[in-house]
């Protein structure tokens, strides 16, 4: 697959789906796709090696926080298949099959996962980060213009010194049966619209939608490492949910503002840096100015050519798996002189036949 679909998307659960729910959902899809029961089936294999996968993730507590903030990039793209066998995959999982299905010659399960009440609308929102800010992390406020609980009524929908009441068609449920023959038909509750509530007494300021439009501020703390391109979810800070359900979430698509002087690749920060033909040639020291303040002493061995690239390693930004940081790549120009005096070039000729480097248009005369 060119482009990794996302973990829940693969098994289909939501978001915020328990434990037990995204175990469920991929005991089946394990079930379906096994390659016992789909012998010479290339699609079904990779299907059961992409809901592995992304099982691997979400069933671990700390990988699948890592992913909900940063997609596959928080988790190291997930577990890597590349090269492996079937027989690698059932070995790497075989407590874990033991313990779903105690071998594969049983019977198949039934049921789905549970679904919850509709959360509310997730937010998109973009925010442009420095190469300073990416490399020490940092927090920043997005505004989001949208849906907010009304202060007037905390959200109640009801007028001051008043509250909704329960519903007496559904009893609070929000659906109501009727009952044809022997069969029992549920809907959407006529007199309460599915709430479960019933606002005699309206808010004046939200007319008792509960919410109200307004432009309110998110505080997102972007980790040092982060980079353009990748998103964060900020759980919770998306659009408000119906009555009793869940907001949705804020995601948050990141740009990096490009740094005069500076280029970013991946983890790895790259720099041009003029020398002397003196320095190229006998070797010196440079110090670069990181963005984020940083000193880095830089050796400039002797004979060095232009165009050469100095690495110093660790000195980029930070992984955001916490293991370690990039490197600093200094790519060397020399500097060459436009205007010399008569004994600058006079002792540049010496040094030519010093070093036997004089040019053949010297040696013919």
């Amino acid at each position: 697959m060119s482009e990794k679909r996302d973990y829940y998307e693969v098994l289909g659960v939501a978001r915020d789906a328990q434990e037990d729910e995204i175990r469920r959902a991929y005991r089946k899809l394990a079930l379906q796709f096994h390659p016992d029961r789909n012998q010479n089936n290339p699609e079904a294999e990779a299907k059961f090696k992409e809901a592995t996968e992304a099982f691997s993730v979400l069933s671990d507590k700390e990988k699948r926080a890592q992913y909900d903030r940063f997609g596959h990039a928080g988790v190291g793209g997930g577990f890597d298949f590349s090269g492996a066998g079937m027989g690698d995959i059932f070995s790497h999982f075989q407590d874990m099959f033991s313990d779903f299905f105690g071998g594969f010659g049983g019977g198949g399960f039934g049921g789905s996962a549970r679904r919850g009440p509709d959360r509310g609308q997730d937010i998109r929102v973009q925010a442009t980060i420095t190469l300073e800010e990416a490399m020490v992390g940092c927090k920043k406020e997005v505004a989001i213009r949208g849906q907010a609980p009304c202060e007037t009524c905390d959200g109640s929908g009801a007028r001051s010194g008043t509250k909704p009441t329960t519903c007496g068609t559904c009893r609070g449920t929000g659906q109501a049966t009727t009952q044809r023959g022997f069969i029992m038909f549920s809907t959407t509750c006529p007199s309460c619209q599915g709430t479960g509530e019933v606002i005699a007494e309206p808010c004046e300021s939200c007319h008792g939608r509960r919410y109200v439009e307004k432009t309110r501020k998110v505080l997102v703390s972007f980790p040092a490492g982060i980079d353009g391109g990748q998103r964060l979810r900020v759980p919770g800070q998306g659009m408000p949910g119906p009555t009793g359900a869940p907001p949705g979430d804020l995601y948050v698509d990141v740009e990096m503002r490009p740094e005069p002087g500076f280029e970013r690749d991946g983890y790895d920060i790259g720099t041009r840096r003029k020398v002397s033909f003196a320095e190229a040639s006998l070797g010196g020291n440079l110090t670069i100015e990181l963005p984020d303040g940083t000193s880095v002493p830089v050796a400039v061995e002797a004979g060095t050519q232009p165009g050469s690239v100095i690495t110093v390693r660790g000195k980029g930004l930070p992984r955001l798996d916490r293991r370690g940081r990039g490197d600093l790549h200094v790519l060397v120009e020399v500097h060459v002189p436009t205007r010399l005096s008569r004994r600058a070039k006079k002792l540049l000729r010496e040094l030519e036949e010093e070093l036997g480097e004089v040019p053949e248009r010297a040696q013919a005369g």
